[in-house]
């Protein structure tokens, strides 16, 4: 991408994003991740509308009667972008591409960081670490994150989820807020890693999908181009057998995932590339507030 081209690309995700961030996400995603990032403080005694969670089991059996820990929120949160880079994310038939749309909520989700005074950074994988951004501050490192967003080149099409969550969860040692962007295009199990990644953070999957994948259009017979592998396969998708199949599919990947995100504990949303991603994530925000 030419370095023009680039910084006009930069300035117009800016102004979009920065101003979601500030006019329509400043509560919700302050009130959805303010309490992630807590530090333990003291005990006192249960009082009735305490949070039984909160209980200190130890110092209960010790006292006789019922204490909780009582928590105070952290000055500043670190989130860190988790950006799903291989070729898969390059398919899109409708408004734009899965890349695109995964730019967008990244830099909106990078500017509500930033403006709710939380450190930033960015891991960016495909089927393997691509670039970790350490987390900082400030308008010039978000700046400098969004050209990566944009411009990004990866050495690899291929993907592997649990082997990014599985460094991101060893590269940061202290607790964050993580928003995994991705398709999920990945026949692997990455169940375990998710798991032990969300006992250690406060993880949350953003999956970014094309209506495409869901269905396939009666369009007569395509050549389809595997952006992961480079092979292509010609589908007839005039057949009913084949569009049925493939959306057969579809819910079958669907499920795995779902059954992934539950035994994870995995906060998550699905954003299709011609929905509108400020209504998904401010419904993800409010379920979490």
């Amino acid at each position: 991408m030419e370095t023009e081209e680039l910084i006009q690309k930069v300035r117009k995700i800016e102004i979009k994003t920065k101003g979601l961030s500030s006019n329509i996400f400043a509560g919700e995603y302050h009130s959805a991740f303010k309490g992630r990032g807590m530090a333990f403080s003291e005990v006192r005694e249960y009082q009735y509308g305490d949070d039984v969670r909160d209980i200190d089991w130890n110092v209960t059996a010790r006292l006789g009667k019922p204490y909780v820990k009582v928590f105070e929120e952290e000055r500043e949160l670190t989130v860190m972008l988790l950006v799903d880079v291989s070729g898969s994310l390059d398919f899109g038939t409708q408004t734009q591409t899965k890349r695109q749309l995964l730019t967008e909520i990244a830099a909106t989700l990078a500017f509500s960081a930033i403006q709710n005074n939380d450190k930033i950074g960015v891991i960016f994988f495909s089927d393997k670490i691509e670039k970790f951004i350490p987390p900082k501050k400030g308008r010039k490192h978000i700046l400098f994150i969004i050209r990566e967003l944009l411009g990004f080149t990866p050495e690899s099409n291929s993907t592997d989820i649990g082997q990014a969550v599985e460094f991101m969860t060893n590269a940061i040692k202290k607790r964050c807020t993580v928003f995994l962007l991705s398709d999920f295009i990945d026949s692997r199990d990455y169940t375990n890693q998710l798991t032990v990644a969300n006992r250690r953070h406060d993880l949350v999957a953003l999956q970014i999908y094309d209506r495409r994948m869901v269905e396939l259009p009666d369009v007569g017979i395509i050549n389809m181009l595997d952006a992961e592998t480079g092979r292509t396969t010609f589908i007839d998708t005039s057949s009913r057998s084949v569009r049925q199949a493939h959306h057969e599919w579809w819910i079958h990947h669907q499920s795995l995932l779902r059954d992934a995100f539950t035994k994870s504990n995995v906060d998550n949303a699905s954003i299709r590339t011609d929905e509108d991603y400020v209504r998904a994530l401010m419904n993800l925000f409010r379920r979490r507030s």
